[in-house]
């Protein structure tokens, strides 16, 4: 056994797991298959989120590579490889991309590099770090990466595992004044709204049970982490209202562009 599958817990739910089960994927195992329907009876349209995150995540890509000139991604918190990642979406616009890609999920980690592999004009790296690591990530993706030079920073469904939000901010912070100006942040966030109050039930349920725990908070809460950048229209919205192809109904996921 390897180091890496050494690390891999199947005896408790995980979210990455479970989010892959949601959109289709095979990676995943009973535990986090029963967990998500016991989530999903919670929550009928919760699976549509990760549908929604995900399909946020090709908009916003697609527009920076090709309206913003964006040509290096730093992508925190990847999850389990699926259609259209990152470097496919950006790479398809500009081959020569440059993207890292940086997870802790021991699964992940072994599912990335195998399937993560971008064209030989670009280059496509994985680093195995915690969000909290912001120095370590930092160095190491400056091996890959021009800092002096724009990147956007995707923190798509991740910044929910930092319960402390004066902390939360911070990182942010930190990881965007390392940045160039022109860079830009991509960010998502799980919501608490009045409106959705299943959401919250899904939420404590899966806290209760599942790994990691995650945190909701508000989408005003959410918009704080732009504070300081240029927001893009439509500002920070339902991810499934930011900038579709065909109008979609909200989900408690909320989503935004900023430019430094």
């Amino acid at each position: 056994m390897t180091d890496i599958e050494s690390r891999i817990d199947t005896s408790r739910p995980h979210t990455a797991r479970i989010w892959n089960y949601w959109t289709g994927g095979k990676d995943n195992y009973p535990v986090d298959r029963e967990a998500g329907d016991q989530i999903r009876a919670l929550h009928p349209g919760i699976g549509e989120y990760a549908k929604a995150d995900r399909l946020f995540l090709g908009r916003a890509v697609r527009h920076l590579a090709e309206q913003e000139g964006i040509r290096q991604f730093l992508d925190i918190g990847t999850g389990l490889p699926s259609a259209d990642n990152t470097h496919e979406v950006a790479q398809r616009v500009a081959p020569d991309t440059r993207v890292v890609y940086v997870d802790n999920d021991p699964l992940v980690l072994a599912h990335a590099r195998a399937l993560l592999v971008g064209t030989p004009e670009g280059r496509t790296d994985y680093l195995d770090a915690d969000l909290r690591d912001v120095d370590t990530i930092l160095a190491a993706a400056a091996k890959t990466l021009d800092l002096s030079q724009p990147v956007a920073l995707m923190l798509l469904g991740v910044v929910i595992f930092i319960e402390d939000d004066e902390e939360s901010y911070a990182i942010v912070r930190r990881l965007m004044d390392a940045l160039a100006p022109g860079s830009h942040l991509v960010l998502s966030h799980t919501v608490t709204h009045p409106d959705m109050p299943d959401v919250d039930a899904a939420v404590a349920f899966w806290n209760e049970h599942g790994t990691p725990k995650l945190t909701q908070r508000t989408p005003a809460a959410v918009a704080r982490y732009f504070d300081g950048l240029e927001l893009l229209d439509p500002g920070v919205v339902s991810c499934s209202a930011w900038r579709p192809e065909t109008p979609a109904d909200d989900v408690a996921m909320y989503a935004g562009v900023g430019r430094k």
